[in-house]
């Protein structure tokens, strides 16, 4: 191993330094209170998730490892290494798709991140601030980076994001000095490239598994960095780094916390038709399916694309592209006057009243909608009747977007629904109380103990 300083590029010695700036100290209570409900909002998303099947392979291959640096699988008695934990804990994050995101020239779910640093605070018994603090350092790299450069358009998927972001939050964790913090971002970038193939077409079970495993590698990365392991020190700017095989980008980073700037979700759909579903729920009353015509989805480009732009999305034959098919949800939110985590069943992908109404639904951007992404994320509905009759909607800002946040309360409420499958009221209380405490908790792991069952 070189004791040397290493010599890091101008970028990697960038993001150095704004790491060692981020403290709990510093952050304004607007921020602490806007991460705490992040992390309540990301343990109701897993545990919501809990019983789908991802989540339960996930915590069976969890469960094979054990580890003299144990980090506990949410909702469950599994303990496990803290790289598995991350896994595990953010497959069931991300697998109903209702975890928070961010909207830049990229997109992806920031939240991601968030069961990593939860285990390596558990494996380093932090406190809250800590976590706070790394949490909201890692959001800062994940949304910066996806404010100033979309991958996507390269060929890469959103992991690459996350696998920054977590790696710096983890060193803060870890409590790296500067080169060690170097390595675990190269460690962390230089494998983990990972490909858009994983959110085109039919999707897979990897779409909800992508981020969980990018925090996996942040995470080894991180403790790789601490046991003395090296990575490149050219991993941006160098030959063969990041520039040279994206396009070289400008990449400011902020002059504020970003994490005020996500959004939550109040529907388990892909963020990009929040507006369109919650249109359709709106126009449900006004009309009789029976005198369905037509319905016209109108959307920005990225919605369209994500949600409306292959064949697949008119017949989803897995939960993960139903969840990403505007025809589907749209079809789904007229059925039933809701979208919910049963929204997405097998029966109901085979059903055929679904798949009839589905066949009436025409996606089409609308240029003057794509102008207001990413300020906004509008979605338009237009009902025609059998009479001629037209019924029309437009959202620009859904319910949990910035502009039109979720309260506290409603909050709360997603957590109790979510979470009621595997936690009772007794415990659920209890469990709120803590993470709206989270500043004051000693221990993280006393927090991840109140969700064990």
């Amino acid at each position: 191993m070189n004791s040397e300083p290493a010599r890091w590029d101008a970028t990697v010695e960038r993001l150095l330094a704004y790491a060692a700036g981020v403290r709990y100290d510093a952050l304004s209570p607007v921020v602490v209170h806007e991460t705490k409900r992040r992390v309540i909002d990301t343990f109701a998303s897993a545990l919501g998730a809990y019983d789908e099947p991802v989540s339960a392979m996930s915590r069976t291959f969890a469960a094979r490892t054990r580890s003299d640096q144990a980090a506990r699988v949410w909702g469950s008695d599994i303990v496990t290494t803290p790289e598995l934990a991350a896994f595990a804990n953010g497959v069931m994050v991300r697998s109903l798709d209702v975890s928070d995101t961010y909207l830049g020239r990229s997109r992806g779910h920031p939240s991601d991140m968030t069961p990593g640093l939860v285990a390596l605070a558990e494996i380093m018994q932090a406190d809250g601030r800590a976590l706070i603090e790394s949490i909201s350092l890692a959001y800062d790299i994940y949304c910066s980076f996806c404010q100033a450069v979309d991958v996507n358009a390269k060929g890469w998927d959103q992991p690459v994001y996350t696998v920054l972001g977590c790696a710096l939050g983890a060193a803060k964790l870890l409590q790296l000095n500067h080169d060690e913090t170097g390595h675990a971002l190269s460690l962390a970038l230089t494998p983990n490239m990972a490909l858009a193939q994983a959110r085109r077409g039919s999707l897979s079970s990897w779409k909800g598994c992508a981020g969980a495993n990018a925090t996996r590698n942040a995470v080894f990365a991180a403790l790789l960095a601490k046991e003395g392991f090296t990575g490149p020190t050219a991993v941006f700017d160098g030959s063969g780094g990041l520039w040279e095989a994206i396009g070289r980008s400008e990449w400011p980073l902020p002059a504020a916390p970003m994490i005020p700037e996500t959004h939550t979700k109040s529907l388990p759909v892909c963020y990009h038709g929040q507006s369109a579903v919650l249109a359709a729920l709106e126009l449900r009353d006004r009309v009789q399916l029976d005198e369905i015509v037509e319905i016209k989805a109108e959307g920005y480009a990225a919605a369209v694309f994500m949600m409306g732009a292959d064949a697949s999305r008119w017949a989803p034959a897995t939960r993960e592209t139903a969840d990403h098919s505007l025809p589907y949800c749209i079809a789904i939110a007229l059925i039933d006057g809701a979208v919910t985590r049963d929204s997405f069943a097998e029966a109901r992908l085979r059903d055929p009243a679904i798949a009839a109404l589905m066949q009436k639904v025409k996606v089409a951007e609308d240029p003057a909608l794509s102008a207001r992404y990413p300020e906004g994320a509008p979605g338009r509905v237009t009902i025609r009747l059998r009479s001629g009759e037209t019924k029309v909607v437009e959202i620009i800002y859904p319910r949990g977007h910035e502009k039109s946040p979720m309260s506290d309360a409603e909050i709360e409420q997603k957590f109790h629904t979510l979470c009621a499958g595997r936690l009772n009221t007794a415990r659920r209380d209890p469990v709120l109380a803590a993470l709206w405490q989270l500043e004051t908790v000693g221990d993280i792991g006393e927090i991840t103990a109140l969700f064990s069952v």
